[in-house]
């Protein structure tokens, strides 16, 4: 079997979306013997994250013009018409005509994977744009998919909500588990920042610096639980924000804190070494704020981040199913997060506090884990990493998708995760 993975970016730039086809494509090829050619456009950061698909090739390919738009003349002749099938996981560019042409042209069919890009909340942000590409190519895309790739069932409720009858293949998003005891955190973090005995516990957000994640009213919330923690808990809290920012977001919250009164720290990065003014031998745990922005992390920091964590904190007004939160499970974390990020199975477990929104909210589902000792956060974080090993690791996952595509070409009965 030969597939095509298409999408928007072949780098980072494309957030969680980057992170969880990387890991499925090349589950697919490795597990599932699956022949893959990954296709995107090139951006900024394509080069230095080609390592990342190994032992896959990603081609990226040329842009024109303004990069919202990602237009690349080139896309459609890179895209081999020989392959069987076609997975489209774009969402509002160039590459979802791409795809529809690719279709048009061969006949063969093509799965289309919106990655939440449907939810309501995302459809109303940079609304005139979506509109305008939907006229133009996005709904013809997904109407002439074999089948749609929802990552939840509220997804497809949402794929469902517009107006697309397509069947739905509901096949969630993975996660790689760490195994040893370095990986998950018993000993000194590999970037000798901040290790197990630190007096202050961390709270980590970890995923994209964007107005979606909820941030503001995070900041605010945690100010609240702080005011609201008892003198007598077992260790203070601290809040560490990292990620990738778009579009001057972090300023943003780094501004609100000043406006709070909140202390925080800036943390300055350098591709993927901390080169903070701060010592490394004073950590991050000192107290001398409560929250700390780390920046952009990956590879040996984003790990280290996760096995030095205490909890992990999600509050989304709109996601597809984040890796972020199937990541800190896997480390055995605690988490935080409101029903938008689509992972009911995490609170139906107990590996979950469920919070809304808004600040009170957040500020009360904060208050509840700051007062739990640590064996009641060693428990959630256990049920949430047993959940992950039955339900999120992408041999699990590579297996659906491999069934789903062999029904896509004439192969048999509907699999069990395919709705009409």
């Amino acid at each position: 079997m030969h597939s095509i993975c298409l999408l928007e970016s072949v780098s980072r730039t494309d957030g969680g979306i980057f992170e969880a086809e990387c890991a499925l494509q090349r589950e697919l090829s490795l597990g599932q013997e699956i022949e893959v050619d990954v296709v995107g456009l090139e951006d900024a950061f394509s080069g230095q994250d080609a390592s990342r698909w190994l032992p896959l090739k990603a081609y990226a390919v040329k842009t024109r013009g303004p990069g919202a738009l990602g237009y690349s003349p080139d896309l459609l002749a890179a895209l081999d018409p020989k392959a069987d099938l076609l997975y489209a996981a774009t969402l509002w560019k160039y590459p979802s005509w791409a795809a529809l042409q690719w279709v048009e042209r061969t006949g063969k069919p093509m799965m289309a994977a919106p990655h939440g890009s449907l939810d309501a909340w995302a459809l109303k942000n940079a609304a005139w744009k979506k509109r305008i590409a939907a006229v133009l190519f996005k709904d013809r895309q997904l109407r002439q998919a074999t089948c749609l790739r929802a990552l939840c069932t509220s997804e497809a409720e949402a794929i469902r909500a517009y107006r697309l009858t397509n069947p739905i293949a509901i096949i969630p998003n993975g996660v790689d588990l760490p195994e040893t005891d370095q990986e998950l955190g018993v000993g000194s973090w590999e970037l000798g920042v901040k290790n197990k005995t630190s007096t202050a516990r961390t709270l980590l957000f970890l995923g994209r610096i964007h107005p979606k994640k909820g941030l503001p009213n995070l900041i605010r919330g945690f100010k609240k639980a702080l005011h609201a923690t008892p003198s007598t808990a077992d260790a203070p809290w601290q809040l560490v924000i990292a990620g990738w920012d778009q579009g001057g977001h972090e300023a943003e919250l780094m501004k609100l804190c000043e406006e709070l009164g909140i202390k925080s720290k800036k943390l300055k990065v350098e591709g993927e070494k901390v080169v903070s003014d701060i010592a490394l031998a004073s950590g991050l745990s000192t107290l001398d704020s409560e929250i700390i922005f780390f920046g952009p992390a990956f590879g040996n920091d984003k790990k280290s981040l996760l096995s030095t964590a205490d909890a992990f904190v999600l509050p989304s007004f709109s996601e597809g199913l984040p890796m972020s939160v199937l990541e800190a499970w896997s480390y055995k974390l605690p988490v935080v997060m409101t029903p938008e990020c689509n992972l009911p199975e995490g609170f139906a477990a107990d590996a979950a506090i469920r919070i809304d929104t808004g600040t009170e909210s957040i500020a009360q589902g904060l208050n509840s884990l700051f007062s739990m000792s640590t064996s009641d956060l060693e428990s959630m974080g256990a049920k949430g990493r047993a959940l992950v090993e039955e339900r999120f690791t992408w041999k699990t996952v590579a297996a659906q998708m491999r069934e789903v595509y062999g029904w896509m070409l004439g192969g048999g009965a509907t699999p069990s995760s395919v709705v009409k």
